[in-house]
């Protein structure tokens, strides 16, 4: 089950909205809901849930890159809506570095065992040279400091597990607005 609100930042304090994700496919069309939800090109919070298995938080300025912050990469790379939020950039891979992979792979045909080599299991992996491109990293991942300017210092984002979403809205002081979207 998954939870997905906005936060929109007006002169007013927070309001906030839950948000349908079915039709958002790519950060880009996240970063644009978020922009359409903007008043005045302030600031917008996406907050995205998984159960207490991941959250994360994409912040959007105006038209400044989203700054994005994912509390468990492994769990939300098993998640369609945290695919969203795991771009090349934020795992420090090559954009579409995997994509080039998998199309030389299958346009020569390897997959590994050719000249007799065997094919590995995943006990396998006793490789010195660390983790393969495809791997994603356990833990959090992204702009930890994305909400200390807002009242929540990176420390305390670092912290945060179970019901997490309304730890960071109370520290934001938007706790009553979110909860009325929830």
């Amino acid at each position: 089950m998954y939870f997905a609100a906005l936060l929109a930042r007006t002169e007013d304090g927070w309001e906030a909205s839950d948000t349908e994700l079915d039709d958002v496919e790519t950060l880009s069309d996240l970063t644009d809901l978020a922009r359409e939800a903007s008043v005045d090109e302030d600031t917008v919070l996406v907050f995205i849930e998984q159960e207490d298995a991941w959250f994360g938080v994409v912040r959007v300025d105006g038209e400044e890159d989203p700054r994005i912050y994912v509390s468990d990469a492994s769990a939300a790379a098993r998640s369609s809506y945290g695919e969203i939020l795991l771009t090349d950039e934020l795992l420090g891979r090559e954009p579409g570095a995997e994509d080039t992979i998998a199309a030389l792979e299958e346009l020569v045909g390897l997959d590994g065992t050719e000249d007799g080599e065997p094919e590995t299991t995943a006990n396998d992996d006793d490789d010195d040279d660390g983790p393969s491109a495809g791997v994603v990293p356990a833990g959090p991942i992204g702009d930890s400091g994305v909400l200390s300017d807002l009242g929540l210092p990176e420390a305390e984002l670092l912290m945060l597990r179970t019901d997490a979403l309304a730890e960071i809205a109370d520290a934001l002081g938007a706790a009553e607005v979110l909860e009325t979207v929830r």
